[in-house]
Order: C-alpha cells, then structure tokens, then sequence
C-alpha cells in the first residue's frame, strides 16, 4: 500500500479519503477497497519516515483535513519502484505444503487435497468473471487486472493437473 499511496502525490497533493477514492476509481471493483484505517496508518508512517509531509488544514465547521504531499526523498523511491522489476516466484505455496506433508502425516489424502484445491481456485474464477461483467466495463486497467488474475487462477489449475498426473 506504501508504493501505491506515494505514487499517486506524484501528481499532487492529496488527503487520505481522496488516495482512496483514487484507487478505487483507477482499479474499479476488481482490487479490494483500500481501509481507510490502514491508508492513515501508511500515511503516517510514510510521514515519519520522511517519504511525505503532511499539513494540517483548517476547515469551517468540521475537523481539520491533513493533506500530504511528497518529498524528494519520497519521488526518489517512486522513480525506483518503477525501476525494479516485479518477480515473485511462488516457491512458498501454502497447498503444495500440505500436498508434500500429506504423506507424513497420514491425516490427509493428496488427491482429496487437489480436488479441494481446484473447487476453490474454480470458484474464484466463477468470482472474477462477475466481477468482470459486472461493473468495470468502462475500467480497462480493472479488465486487466481480472484477466491476470484469471490467467494465474488458469495456470493453478494446470498445474493441479500436473501434481494429480505425477501421483497417477
């Protein structure tokens, strides 16, 4: 969330519910609502790492409204960010775990752990294609987003496929 909030007072200055609104126009429905909650929180700790400055503004007849603007510093670890490249192999997955332990243990069977496994993953796509037609039609980033997720979701499956053929 950090990355994100940064990226998005490149373009000026901004208070903690517009950063939210912001997300949620740029992504549409298919990205979780961003917590407000966790958005001050990021705030502040991005303020105290020197990364934004935040200034109290004072409003008639209503509570102050803090509005952030990015630093040097905090431009500089945006131009980075965009610099880095994003590989996240998936060498920590949860299910293969069990699917390895399985055997050990003996309180599980590996082709019932697939089965669920694959019911959960057809589930999320049956979710995402919902979500799909449902409200981001004018959203081509939120498109893109779904489509990605589906095409992982796609490769999961795959894969599920490869691990029931190996016991096979």
């Amino acid at each position: 969330m950090r990355l994100p909030l940064l990226a998005l007072l490149v373009s000026g200055p901004a208070h903690g519910y517009e950063l939210k609104r912001a997300l949620e126009a740029l992504l549409g429905v298919a990205y979780p609502s961003p917590n407000i909650g966790q958005i001050y929180v990021t705030l502040g700790r991005l303020e105290k790492a020197g990364l934004l400055e935040g200034e109290d503004v004072e409003q008639p007849d209503r509570p102050n409204k803090r509005i952030y603007r990015i630093t040097a510093a905090g431009r500089e670890t945006v131009d980075a960010w965009f610099e880095e490249s994003t590989v996240e192999p998936r060498v920590r997955d949860e299910f293969f775990m069990k699917f390895a332990l399985a055997p050990r243990t003996g309180t599980a069977d590996r082709i019932a752990l697939i089965d669920r496994q694959r019911r959960q993953y057809l589930k999320s796509m049956r979710a995402l294609s919902r979500l799909a037609a449902a409200g981001n039609q004018g959203n081509r980033l939120a498109q893109l987003l779904i489509e990605g997720a589906m095409l992982h979701l796609q490769a999961d499956l795959d894969w599920l496929e490869r691990c029931q053929e190996e016991l096979e």
